[in-house]
């Protein structure tokens, strides 16, 4: 080595150290873990809050935008709605199970919200709604409060959770698109994670 030449300076890769991809969606045994707990806790804001997130299957940046109004039916929360995504523009549409339901009868009549008021109001005075970066804390609780490693969930983990559920029991990659608002088949591919194992024991299945 000659000692006038200076060292070469060594460049690590962006994402060394860091766990990159897609989060992963919560597992049946996960969701109640985490839903027992908010339960025995009595936080009803952070348990309609989770529920919802589970049915609505919506992006952070819609899910904390949401007003009563856009969940309900007069004074009930409705069965099924209808949201704008505003990454697409285009309306996206989710079931409100009876459990999520109730969760949210609970915290909006506890609230005392009107139905133009936000569904899930600033506790900080940064905005009018829960922020994405404060849902993102909330949800790194959560896993934290099961034992999972919090770096491999995250808010994608639960707009994925029941559209993984859903494709796991019914294999029907048209239904999770329309259910996740997705545009191209091949997007919901890609977000589920369809492998060509998977596709191939499909194809086996499927006579014609």
């Amino acid at each position: 080595m000659n000692p006038n030449v200076p060292p070469m300076e060594i460049k690590h890769a962006w994402n060394r150290g860091k766990l990159i991809g897609q989060k992963a969606p919560l597992r049946l045994r996960e969701i109640w873990s985490i839903r027992v707990r908010l339960q025995m806790a009595g936080d009803i804001r952070k348990l309609a809050l989770f529920d919802l997130a589970i049915d609505s299957k919506l992006r952070a940046c819609d899910l904390v935008r949401l007003r009563v109004r856009d969940v309900s039916h007069g004074a009930q929360i409705a069965s099924r709605t209808s949201v704008i995504q505003r990454k697409t523009k285009r309306p996206v549409q989710f079931e409100i199970t009876q459990a999520t339901r109730e969760a949210l009868s609970a915290w909006v009549n506890a609230r005392r919200l009107p139905a133009n008021a936000y569904l899930f109001p600033s506790g900080q005075r940064s905005g009018p709604h829960l922020s994405t970066r404060q849902y993102a804390r909330i949800v790194k609780g959560w896993v934290r409060s099961i034992g999972l490693d919090e770096h491999l969930y995250g808010t994608h983990s639960l707009r994925r959770t029941k559209a993984s559920l859903i494709y796991q029991r019914t294999k029907n990659l048209r239904a999770i698109q329309l259910l996740l608002g997705h545009t191209k088949i091949e997007s919901t591919v890609r977000y589920l994670g369809v492998d060509v194992d998977d596709a191939l024991s499909m194809a086996e299945q499927t006579e014609v």
